[in-house]
């Protein structure tokens, strides 16, 4: 008997009796096989809507429901799968809206009850593994994919809950190598492209991360946290434009989205500066010049080990380090001195140029007697950036100024922390709230 061909109708597909787990596996290859379908699908559902009169049926309401999750219209998806009865199509998709509207436990709920009902029940395991993990409920996440082991090498969620679970142990190496196997499986699986992007950006692997980001952002529904973090790549790479377009998707499912909105806010101020592709090239070339190490001059030993212990290690360290700083070190004399400003010379840089009203007096930035220090409050400062919490935006300005940790930090005057681009008063603020939290300050406030 001839195979019969799958439509590729998505409203035939939207309409098919009966309306199952067959019809949706058919209706997502369709939508992933080509995205603009998605506009079609609307259409649909739009439809459907219109032409059913008076009370809706509960299978209408599953129809709808799967429809609209699949849209990423998530709470009218919720309010037609509440209506559609006690089906297990129905409850897993519950636990697919819930799960992306971050109400984890009642996502577990929801993939429990698909379980039970019948739907796909390793599936909906592996989902209530994810949603477990999120609600903090490690140790139930751990032995939910423990026990669903003989799906490895053939599921690629499998493979996506278990490298999420590393990740969140910290294991960030072996947590890649599990969203890869995920991509070898199904090269779209959203979680495991937005993982995989978000550990590059991580460890500064820009140009990889936005790739990732942008495969995880070309199917519906789109993570808003991915477009978030792609416009803020951008923005680093100064593609203004685009960076504006991510911001503004997210605005338009959610208009208010408070870091939506204040990103887009900065970015369109930030394209409106940045507008000269001289001054740009200009500023890349100073930032160059700055991350340069001093122990590629040769200087002499004495001078070498005045900087070493100082902690100056480029000639961007020595723009934010005065004439009056250096001679205040023991053994740094005039010919030292001298040495240290024609290096700096040479390379069209001077002493003390990034300091705006800065003091000239006292010792060098970030050498502050840490001896009379307690031991706890050198454990205080020695706390790491990450422990902060930081949003994407600030942890990258830390990242590019190399502040590995909260006393590298406070030593900081705000004005030296807006030099960094894209770093903004919305980020300062923020970082001085996260200081407060610890009873600490920027220098000078």
């Amino acid at each position: 008997m001839p195979e019969i061909a799958m439509t590729t109708d998505v409203r035939a597909l939207l309409d098919r009796t009966p309306f199952d787990a067959s019809a949706v596996a058919d209706l997502r290859e369709v939508l992933g096989r080509d995205p603009s379908r998605y506009r079609t699908l609307r259409d649909a559902v739009a439809a459907m809507r219109d032409r059913e009169k008076g009370q809706l049926k509960p299978e209408t309401h599953l129809r709808l429901g799967v429809g609209e999750v699949l849209l990423g219209r998530y709470p009218s998806g919720l309010d037609h799968l509440g209506k559609a009865g006690d089906i297990g199509l129905a409850h897993y998709h519950r636990g697919l809206a819930l799960q992306n509207l971050q109400r984890w436990n009642e996502a577990a709920d929801a993939f429990a009850a698909a379980g039970k009902s019948g739907y796909d029940a390793k599936g909906a395991e592996l989902h209530r593994a994810g949603v477990l993990r999120r609600a903090g409920k490690i140790a139930e996440a751990q032995a939910l994919i423990d026990g669903l082991e003989k799906l490895a090498g053939g599921s690629a969620e499998y493979h996506y809950q278990r490298g999420s679970l590393l990740a969140a142990d910290g294991e960030l190496t072996a947590a890649s190598s599990e969203f890869e196997k995920a991509l070898a499986l199904d090269r779209d699986h959203t979680g495991a492209l937005f993982e995989l992007a978000y550990i590059n950006d991580l460890y500064g692997n820009d140009d990889t991360a936005v790739e990732y980001y942008k495969r995880c952002t070309q199917r519906p529904p789109v993570p808003l946290a991915a477009l978030i973090n792609l416009g803020v790549l951008y923005e680093d790479e100064m593609r203004f434009r685009e960076a504006e377009n991510c911001y503004r998707q997210v605005l338009a499912f959610d208009p208010t989205h408070a870091r939506a909105r204040l990103f887009f806010r900065d970015c369109r101020a930030s394209k409106d500066m940045y507008y000269d592709e001289d001054e740009i090239h200009r500023f890349s070339v100073l930032r160059q010049l700055l991350e340069i190490p001093v122990t590629d001059f040769e200087l002499s030993v004495r001078s070498r080990n005045c900087l070493r212990k100082m902690n100056i290690r480029t000639l961007g360290d020595l723009t934010r380090t005065t004439e009056a700083a250096l001679l205040a070190s023991k053994n740094f004399g005039e010919t030292s001195l001298s040495e240290i400003k024609e290096m700096m010379t040479s390379k069209g840089l001077r002493l003390g140029m990034a300091l705006e009203g800065g003091s000239t007096g006292g010792g060098a930035p970030g050498h502050e007697p840490v001896e009379e220090l307690s031991q706890e409050e050198k454990a205080l400062l020695a706390k790491p950036i990450a422990d902060l919490n930081l949003s994407v935006r600030a942890r990258k300005c830390m990242t590019k100024l190399g502040i590995q940790t909260v006393g590298e930090l406070i030593v900081h005057t705000g004005d030296e922390l807006m030099e960094c681009k894209n770093f903004g008063v919305t980020s300062l603020n923020e970082v001085r709230e996260k200081l407060g939290e610890l009873g600490l300050k920027l220098k000078n406030e």
